[in-house]
């Protein structure tokens, strides 16, 4: 059964904490397992990649079959029927809308000393984009994934994506064909993430790695961050829904499933005002379960991380939401800008009764990536500016630096680094 927890009751504090520290992500058998992997790709390479393919995916590659061929990905897409092609592209063109108005621009200027500072931005250079082939397969993630870095001007995106005895998803590859991805691996897990931060003779090294995976995926991002940049540890799904007892019990029922159908790890939450809404929400999802595909997963989700919180007043409910700090973030009341105002954690707010998350992973338009166990504390979701770095200029004249140097020097001075002040003063004809 989910937990039930209500602010009114003296054991409260107790119940939230336990929820707030609910262990739902990597484990140290799998970061163990991970090491040995990313050790064995970086010893041997495409043979390491192709053995753990063949152990895992149970597919059998060689170095020339590691990359999916240009005809192979044109006949795929070709498959894909037309209606479902046409929601392709217009999730795409959703996804670039928002994300071009996210492009920094460059800027300098000259200060009052005569000195410029300014700064540029360029795209980075190389980018794997890890696709989840497992449990499900996600177009939706390889358009928000690949789509923001084509804004962002990627000169070069390579996707992994695990292909279990050789299947291939033909919506998966129609996505990366329309977000200009044409380099694409038939491999995944921890094994594709050391091929793509550091190389082998088949596969090229990247610079970053961005996209959800599972525990394996997660934590071998983590232990190539440093080598690679990484967007983020991406752990599983998670809700959190406030709702008023106004809304209609099965339609915040499907909400809080959308999630728990994705992972047995997923979590989902309702917090309220409205006791009798509670049990009304509680019972709805209990009636929806069987309906879904996905049953068993979400029945396990539910049953093993769902929550219903009931507050005193949704204002009190915001401050609990800062803690949980969730990943996706539903407010179905009449005036949500009100309590968003409150919040200051979470990955994504969607706001209002007609604003369920699901449209969010896939036609709102910012990318669906987000962060999770509460890292929306100090993280962002996925964005161009994932894709692009800030380098600084700097340019002084025999003015500027006549003003300045000094400063700079006396500084140097006091920090014990000789060479420091010698490179401003001999400049300033005070040093030899």
């Amino acid at each position: 059964m989910p937990t039930r927890l209500d602010t009114r009751a003296s054991d409260f504090e107790h119940g939230f904490r336990q929820l707030l520290e609910a262990k739902r992500e990597t484990s140290d058998d799998v970061n163990a397992a991970v090491a040995a992997i990313i050790a064995d790709v970086r010893a041997r390479g495409d043979d390491a990649v192709i053995a753990y393919t063949q152990r895992f995916d149970g597919l059998a590659l060689n170095p020339e079959t590691l990359r999916i061929p240009e005809s192979e990905i044109t006949r795929a897409a070709s498959q894909v029927p037309p209606a479902e092609h046409a929601a392709l592209e217009r999730a795409a063109d959703r996804i670039r809308l928002f994300h071009e108005r996210q492009v920094p621009t460059d800027d300098r200027f000259v200060d009052e000393t005569g000195a410029e500072l300014g700064y540029r931005w360029t795209p980075v250079s190389a980018v794997g984009l890890y696709v989840p082939g497992g449990k499900a397969a996600y177009p939706s993630s390889v358009l928000m994934n690949a789509v923001p870095a084509q804004v962002a001007g990627v000169p070069r995106m390579a996707m992994v994506v695990p292909t279990p005895r050789g299947e291939l998803n033909a919506l998966v590859l129609a996505a990366a064909r329309i977000a200009g991805v044409t380099e694409i691996y038939r491999i995944g897990g921890a094994q594709a993430v050391a091929a793509l931060a550091f190389g082998t003779r088949t596969i090229p090294a990247v610079d970053k790695i961005v996209g959800p995976g599972n525990a394996y995926v997660a934590a071998a991002k983590r232990q190539v961050f440093g080598t690679v940049g990484i967007d983020m540890v991406a752990g599983p799904s998670e809700i959190l829904v406030i709702a008023d007892g106004a809304n209609d019990p099965k339609w915040i029922a499907a909400d809080l499933l959308s999630q728990a159908e994705h992972d047995e790890t997923a979590q989902s939450i309702l917090i309220t005002d409205d006791e009798r809404f509670a049990n009304a929400v509680a019972r709805a999802v209990e009636e929806t379960l069987p309906r879904l595909k996905r049953v068993a997963i979400a029945s396990a989700s539910w049953r093993d991380f769902g929550a219903i919180i009931v507050v005193r007043t949704l204002a009190e409910g915001a401050a609990l939401v800062d803690r949980l700090a969730p990943e996706h973030l539903e407010i179905a009341t009449d005036d949500p800008d009100k309590l968003a105002a409150l919040v200051r954690n979470a990955g994504a707010i969607f706001l209002g009764r007609m604003t369920p998350e699901a449209i969010g992973d896939y036609v709102a338009g910012p990318s669906h990536v987000l962060p999770t166990a509460r890292a929306a504390r100090y993280a962002s979701g996925l964005s161009v500016l994932d894709f692009v770095k800030r380098t600084s200029l700097v340019r002084y004249d025999a003015g500027s630096l006549a003003a300045l140097g000094p400063t700079a020097a006396t500084l140097a001075d006091a920090e014990g680094l000789g060479a420091h002040a010698l490179s401003v003063r001999i400049r300033l004809g005070r040093g030899s």
